[in-house]
């Protein structure tokens, strides 16, 4: 099947919407819902364990309703990685990457509109919650957060490619995007403490552009920091190592299996166990 660029650019857009809607909704839970005052050892709707499932089913979902027509990337990490390891054309990167920041931003104002009553009665200053839209480091500096980025969005592209790969094991039908939600779950449980594990540029950058317009403070892009800068460069950084550490490896060892598979002539002794001598 093909599909222009503007029903590919509209897949982007509602699946990345989708991610943000469902990602950041389960943050605001977690947040906004809380005992006020706090209750020291209180765990508000199943506290970090629900925004890793909540960000998890988030990209489940927006794979689901996008997939078929774009491929579901609702991430310009991903985007580029697939378009520098040729899996994609370069002429579709600059309205997927367009479509997942507006998503990603649309997607926001919408999880802020929800919550807005709740929202102004916990923060009415606004001056502490824009973590609920965008992630911020547990210790200061711009390389430990861009490292943790850098690996937990490599792991993400290899085990992406590993999934959808037809010459591996490939999941039963249907079932590809469940599995790429239990590797966000799995990057959020093991990587997840030291930059919040956006691994999206846009699943951070454009909720925290949607920040600054409704006037949060401390949002890391306005108030002088450069919080903002990891979650952008490390995804698309980790991106590339990880596809092309996947085709370096793994890929490139599937495919000089098939090729020998389709030639028995061609394989050498040892191969397999199907190899035969020639007569």
């Amino acid at each position: 099947m093909k599909f222009t660029k503007g029903q590919e650019f509209m897949a982007e857009f509602l699946g990345t919407m989708v991610l943000i809607l469902f990602g950041c909704g389960s943050v605001a839970m977690v947040v906004l819902f809380g005992s006020n005052p706090p209750i020291p050892g209180e765990v508000v709707k199943g506290g970090y364990t629900n925004i890793v499932l909540g960000w998890g089913l988030a990209v489940t979902m927006g794979i689901y309703i996008s997939g078929t027509i774009s491929g579901a990337h609702i991430n310009p990490a991903v985007t580029l990685a697939m378009a520098a390891t040729k899996r994609m054309p370069w002429s579709k990167v600059p309205h997927y990457i367009l479509a997942q920041f507006l998503g990603a931003f649309a997607g926001a104002a919408l999880v802020f509109a929800v919550y807005y009553y709740k929202w102004i009665l916990v923060d009415p200053s606004l001056d502490h919650t824009a973590g609920i839209f965008c992630t911020f480091p547990a210790v200061p500096g711009f390389w430990p957060g861009f490292f943790d980025q850098v690996v937990g969005t490599a792991l993400l592209l290899g085990l992406i490619l590993a999934v959808v790969d037809k010459l591996n094991a490939l999941p039963g039908s249907n079932l590809s995007p469940f599995i790429i939600g239990l590797i966000i779950v799995a990057i959020g449980i093991s990587f997840g403490g030291m930059n919040g594990y956006a691994i999206n540029p846009a699943r951070d950058l454009g909720p925290r552009l949607f920040s600054v317009v409704a006037g949060f403070q401390n949002n890391g892009l306005t108030n002088g920091t450069s919080v903002w800068l990891p979650p952008v460069l490390g995804p698309i950084v980790g991106a590339l190592l990880g596809a092309f550490a996947y085709d370096l490896t793994i890929g490139n060892s599937l495919i000089k299996a098939n090729m020998l598979s389709k030639d028995p002539e061609e394989r050498a002794e040892g191969m397999d166990s199907s190899h035969k001598e020639r007569p």
